[in-house]
Formats: C-alpha cells, sequence, structure tokens
C-alpha cells in the first residue's frame, strides 16, 4: 500500500477517491468497498455515505475523475502542439496513450467492465467519457475543414482512431507487447499515432 498523509478536515470527497484509487491498485475493483475506504482515510463507517450512496456510486466518481483527467492532458496537448491539425491528433494520441500507462487504475476502470454497467445508471459519467471522445472527433473535424484529412464521417473516423490507441495502450499494459521493454513509452506512442495519422490522412485521387 502507498504511503498517504492520514486525513484531516478538508475534502473528503477526494480523500475517498483516492484511497479507492490504491484499493484498485492493490485488489482490483472487487477488492474496493466503502468499510475499508472508509478505514484506509481513517474516518467512521458511515462518513463515506455523506458522498456516496454506495460502491458503485464511489467508483463512478473514480471513473468520472479519470475522464476529466484525460479530457485536461487531451485538450492540453492540442494547445501546445503545433497549428497542423495533423500534428495535433498525433499528440493528442501520445496523450491518450501516456496518460493509460501513467494512470493504470484508473484507465482499467474508466475501460472495463464495471464501465458498461455503471454508464446505464450514471449519465454524469457517460458525459465525461463523451467529452473526452469530442475531443478526437473535433480534431478530426478542423482537419477535414483544412483538407489534411479524409472526407469521412468524423465520429467513424475518431472511433477508429480511439480503438487503435486504445489497443495499443491495453496490450502494452497487460505486457503483451514484447518489446516494449527494449523501449521507451514516447518512442512507441509516436510510432503508433504516426501509422495512425498516415490512415487518416487525405489522399489525392
Amino acid at each position: 500500500m502507498s504511503e498517504r498523509e492520514p486525513y484531516h478536515h478538508g475534502d473528503l470527497r477526494q480523500a475517498l477517491i483516492a484511497a479507492a484509487l490504491e484499493l484498485i491498485s492493490e485488489k482490483n475493483v472487487e477488492g474496493v468497498s466503502l468499510r475499508e475506504v472508509a478505514r484506509r482515510v481513517g474516518v467512521s463507517h458511515a462518513a463515506p455515505y455523506r458522498h456516496f450512496a454506495d460502491k458503485e456510486s464511489l467508483l463512478a466518481a473514480v471513473a468520472k475523475d479519470g475522464f476529466q483527467m484525460l479530457h485536461h492532458k487531451l485538450e492540453e496537448a492540442i494547445q501546445n502542439s503545433s497549428a497542423d491539425p495533423v500534428q495535433q491528433i498525433q499528440d493528442s494520441g501520445v496523450a491518450y496513450i501516456t496518460f493509460a500507462l501513467e494512470h493504470p487504475s484508473h484507465y482499467d476502470l474508466m475501460f472495463g467492465a464495471y464501465r458498461s454497467y455503471s454508464a446505464q445508471q450514471n449519465p454524469e459519467l457517460e458525459y465525461a467519457a463523451r467529452l473526452v471522445f469530442m475531443v478526437l472527433v473535433g480534431a478530426i473535424a478542423r482537419g477535414q475543414q483544412a483538407g489534411v484529412i479524409r472526407a469521412d464521417d468524423s465520429e467513424q473516423l475518431a472511433l477508429t482512431a480511439w480503438a487503435l490507441v486504445h489497443g495499443w495502450a491495453k496490450l502494452w499494459m497487460d505486457g503483451q507487447i514484447p518489446f516494449c521493454a527494449t523501449q521507451s513509452t514516447h518512442h512507441l506512442a509516436v510510432f503508433v499515432t504516426q501509422i495512425l495519422v498516415e490512415g487518416l490522412a487525405k489522399t489525392e485521387t
């Protein structure tokens, strides 16, 4: 278990989310309980119920927190990129893969089996996820307007692009890509996203 400062009066909700992330890292989603989260934070067993009705509500908050973090990372990558829409797409793809590898507990919860169940119960979570997806849709649409991205449906292109970076990130996290150990994270992320943007590029007819 990672070292964490004892909880003092402050943002209890965020402290509970942080403790839940620790448990997910150690025991997966199944190991999370409000009682154990309360114990780790150092509050009464009843205290978490002031913020979360049940375990599912807590996990939804953790996942939503992850999507908000990812949204910020993608927006930041685009803002720090060049004016070239293709480069913006590539940089946001690198940011996506980097986020997944740096925040595996968040990422597994955001895109695991739990999400399929929770999305039906929590529209705020689904909205946070949709905002992340729309960052990519917007970048592709700007590329289409500039005439450098192929003129297909922007959401279908975004879904295909997401499938590529998501699949690579997940295989990477699960140790299913043998040569990852000999390559830097950034180098491989750039390689993957370069293939992605070449596939999205508009071809001359």
